[in-house]
C-alpha cells in the first residue's frame, strides 16, 4: 500500500471512545486502506455500522478524500449481540419495543465526532440495499454478520461494486476457531475472495485484511 495517512489525534480520541470491537491496531489499518481508497475519488462503504466505531474512521478519511463515507445496517444487532450472548450490550436495547436499536447510539456517535455530514447512513438488509445499488466504490469494507449465510451475502452483494484498484476490508477474519464465539465465515469468505482471481492481498492487521481488486469477478 501507499504511505499511510494517520487521523488525527481527536478522530482516534472519538474512535476510541465510541461502542464497538475494533481494536486501535485494526482502526488504524483501516483508515490507512480508506485513505488510500478515497484517492480513487469513489464512496467508502462499509456493511455493519454497529455504534458508528469504524464509520468515525471512514468518514474522516471520506472527509479529506472529498467523498461520501456509506454504512449499511438494519441496526437490530447481529447473532453474537443479541440477549444471552457475550457481545450484549443492554445499553442498546430500544426500552419500548425490546428489540435491539443501534441507530440512536450511531448518531450520537457521529454527532460527537462532528462527522454527521460526510456519512450517509443506509438502514436496511444489506442484501436489499446491494440489489438496487448501481455505482462503483473505492473501498468496501465487509463487517456485518458473521454466519456464512450472511458474510456470503455481503460479499456477494457489494464486492462487485468494488472498483478497478478499489479496496476489499474484510475483518474478524480467524484462520484458527478460538472458542464458540469465534465464526469463521468471514476467514472463508477472505479464501473465496483471493481464489476468485479478483482479488490480491495487500496487508493483514489483527483479524483485517485488506484487499485490491486486481481481475474481474468475485
Amino acid at each position: 500500500m501507499a504511505t499511510t495517512v494517520d487521523p488525527a489525534p481527536e478522530v482516534l480520541a472519538a474512535f476510541e471512545a465510541a461502542k464497538g470491537f475494533m481494536p486501535a491496531d485494526e482502526g488504524l489499518a483501516l483508515y490507512a486502506a480508506a485513505a488510500e481508497a478515497g484517492r480513487l475519488g469513489l464512496p467508502l462503504l462499509e456493511v455493519g455500522t454497529y455504534c458508528g466505531r469504524s464509520t468515525i474512521l471512514l468518514a474522516d478519511a471520506a472527509r479529506r478524500a472529498g467523498v461520501l463515507a456509506l454504512t449499511v445496517d438494519h441496526h437490530r444487532g447481529s447473532e453474537e449481540q443479541q440477549p444471552g450472548w457475550d457481545y450484549h450490550d443492554p445499553e442498546t436495547v430500544d426500552p419500548e419495543l425490546g428489540l435491539m436499536d443501534t441507530l440512536p447510539s450511531f448518531r450520537r456517535t457521529l454527532h460527537r465526532a462532528g462527522l454527521e455530514e460526510h456519512v450517509v447512513a443506509l438502514v436496511g438488509r444489506s442484501p436489499q440495499i446491494a440489489s438496487v445499488w448501481g455505482a462503483p466504490l473505492g473501498l468496501v469494507f465487509v463487517d456485518g454478520g458473521h454466519t456464512d449465510e450472511h458474510a456470503n451475502a455481503d460479499y456477494e452483494g457489494w464486492a462487485p461494486h468494488v472498483a478497478d484498484g478499489g479496496l476489499l476490508v474484510i475483518h474478524d477474519v480467524f484462520p484458527v476457531k478460538l472458542d464458540e464465539f469465534t465464526g469463521q465465515a468471514p476467514y472463508r469468505v477472505y479464501l473465496r475472495a483471493l481464489e476468485s482471481g479478483a482479488f490480491t492481498e495487500v496487508s493483514a492487521t489483527g483479524t483485517l485484511r485488506v484487499l485490491r481488486r486486481t481481475g474481474a469477478g468475485i
